[in-house]
């Protein structure tokens, strides 16, 4: 399966970069008009200059975005700074996934060895041939045997260790994860006729320096493939094989959700022989925010429901509220009863507009019973003999089928709105606003788990150092949090409590990615003491189920909210869901 079986992967030009030995850093790739889709609108997009610099015998790839005339006029240095690929290792690239739509632009997918992965990078000009052909000359790079567009970096050629990576185990991989000290200056628009080899870059470690902590990774006994496939038999679980693993597995870059999200049926982890050994404690870091007195301080307490006759002190004579953002704040910090969330819910989901009327709403529901139902009558109509030649038609409804992801998120509105249409409509606009955690690319998911990432280090230096230290970056650990809201850590309504709480959008649009953090946090004693790794860690999420203070929870997470302040939502990439749709937020009328 190597490129050469492929004419347009074939060795591109002996005149790129030849493999120098010597430890000076060199650009072997430069390519120009390389740009990121953050969202859907064009105005939006981010372009860049995309470079692989060759520095002895390694090979890093950085994205710079341009400043300057030829840069977006809309994007902020934060959002530039939040984009911007810096020196990643080659080393640390578990695939590159290359995508040619029939309309469009062609461009690629580059997943790490976490898991993780980079915001597609769209070629206007170009360039994906010589992109991997350049690779090719410095590094192993192999056709995938289950999909031709996915190309494998440093695959292993021993066919045992080969087999073992198919099991596609977490960490499976002994790779740096440790950040490069490659210091690469960002490029602005001015320097589009830079040369394009010779480069030197301040601060650059020598080629021996970054060999030698290579040389100690894969030497290291703890981290040897044979005693970690086995550790991965014994301790990881289900979900961390089945969910987490799969969904980014390397043979398909992102995997297909709706192959996977069946998999989250209840976890039952397996117990190893030593599993009742009490690990030995290590000293913990202290919290700088000394976390218990910031909850008392800005954690403001949580609030009685709120009830019907309050309700109706938010209304004005023709049904309208008459200040959204007390609302929104009001069921912040105390939810609402249970027989009021039939009215409220569809607020809080956006199905109804703050400043409507109760005829408007009665009118838009009228309307949209009759629309659904026209919806249900065509799905209905269609015979099995039809069904049999319309391939679409088979795919969804299989889909629909085995989707258990969706049955979590619909079951609390339809158990709360009792009416197939009403529900229907607030589980779109749910879904409005979930939607990418359930895309193929899985952009949302990622985007996710990238800032929980960031808010950690911001919020908790020595539990990030820990996730560091323990290859426990991806965040996979999370995973189930985020992608079904947090429906299976708590009894029943408690979720509907905290879902309400979490859709009053205050103080954060994001506050589900506070409440992951809180949840770190409150255990962060624990979990470094302990020294768990990924797959003790996974084990004891799992085993948090049901055993969460809610209140305790929500409260550390406005907490910590208000502490990050605006370095908190610059960690967040735009677009980042559960963020309304632009058109909800910015009416065209």
């Amino acid at each position: 399966h190597d490129l050469s079986d492929d004419a347009d992967y074939a060795q591109h030009s002996a005149s790129m970069m030849d493999s120098g030995k010597h430890s000076s850093s060199s650009v072997v790739y430069l390519k120009d008009n390389v740009t990121i889709h953050p969202t859907q609108f064009a105005s939006e997009r981010i372009s860049g200059r995309l470079r692989l610099i060759k520095q002895g015998s390694s090979l890093f790839m950085t994205w710079i975005p341009y400043k300057g005339q030829n840069s977006n006029a809309r994007l902020t240095e934060r959002d530039r700074n939040l984009y911007t690929i810096r020196a990643v290792p080659l080393t640390e690239v578990r695939s590159i996934r290359r995508h040619t739509p029939a309309l469009g632009w062609q461009y690629i997918i580059v997943v790490l060895s976490t898991g993780l992965a980079f915001p597609p990078l769209y070629f206007y000009n170009g360039g994906v041939k010589e992109f991997l052909a350049t690779i090719k000359q410095h590094v192993l790079i192999v056709r995938s045997a289950d999909d031709a567009n996915v190309f494998l970096v440093n695959d292993f050629q021993n066919p045992l260790q080969r087999t073992l990576s198919s099991l596609e185990l977490p960490r499976a991989l002994s790779v740096a994860s440790g950040q490069s000290s490659v210091s690469v200056g960002e490029t602005s628009s001015d320097e589009n006729q830079e040369r394009t080899s010779g480069d030197v870059y301040e601060g650059s470690i020598s080629s021996s320096q970054y060999n030698e902590r290579q040389r100690q990774r894969v030497h290291d006994p703890a981290r040897d493939l044979s005693i970690q496939v086995l550790e991965k038999f014994s301790l990881v679980t289900k979900f961390a094989r089945e969910t987490t693993s799969q969904l980014f597995r390397d043979n398909n870059g992102y995997g297909a959700i709706e192959r996977r999200s069946n998999n989250l049926s209840p976890i039952y982890p397996q117990k190893s022989n030593d599993s009742n050994k009490v690990p030995d404690k290590s000293p913990v870091p202290p919290d700088s925010l000394e976390f218990d007195k910031v909850s008392l301080v800005w954690g403001k307490p949580r609030q009685a429901p709120l009830g019907s006759d309050e309700w109706k002190t938010f209304l004005d004579y023709e049904g309208r509220i008459m200040d959204s953002e007390a609302l929104r704040k009001r069921i912040f910090y105390g939810g609402v009863e249970h027989e009021l969330r039939k009215e409220v819910w569809p607020f809080l989901l956006g199905y109804h507009a703050y400043d409507s009327t109760e005829a408007e709403r009665e009118y838009l529901r009228a309307v949209k019973k009759s629309e659904f139902e026209t919806i249900k009558k065509q799905w209905q109509s269609i015979s099995p003999e039809q069904a049999k030649r319309f391939t679409k038609f088979r795919e969804r409804k299989g889909l629909i089928e085995k989707d258990v992801g969706m049955s979590d998120l619909l079951s609390p509105i339809l158990f709360v709105m009792e009416d197939e249409s009403d529900t229907f409509w607030c589980f779109v606009s749910l879904m409005e606003r979930l939607g990418p955690n359930f895309n193929r690319d899985q952009n949302g998911m990622h985007s996710q788990l990238f800032a929980i990432t960031k808010l950690v280090e911001l919020l908790d230096i020595p539990l990030h150092n820990h996730f560091t230290q323990r290859d426990c970056l991806n965040y996979f650990f999370c995973f189930r949090w985020v992608l079904i809201q947090f429906k299976r850590e708590f009894e029943f309504d408690k979720t509907m409590r905290l879902w309400e709480v979490l859709w009053a959008h205050y103080p954060s649009e994001h506050l589900h990615l506070y409440v992951c953090v809180a949840i770190l946090k409150r255990h962060r004693s624990k979990i470094i003491g302990e020294q768990m790794d990924f797959d003790t860690l996974l084990k004891f999420i799992n085993e948090l189920s049901g055993h969460i203070d809610l209140d305790a929870v929500v409260r550390d997470a406005e907490a910590l909210c208000i502490c990050a302040g605006e370095n908190g939502a610059a960690c967040i990439p735009p677009g980042t869901p559960p963020s309304l749709p632009v058109d909800l937020l910015y009416p065209l009328d």
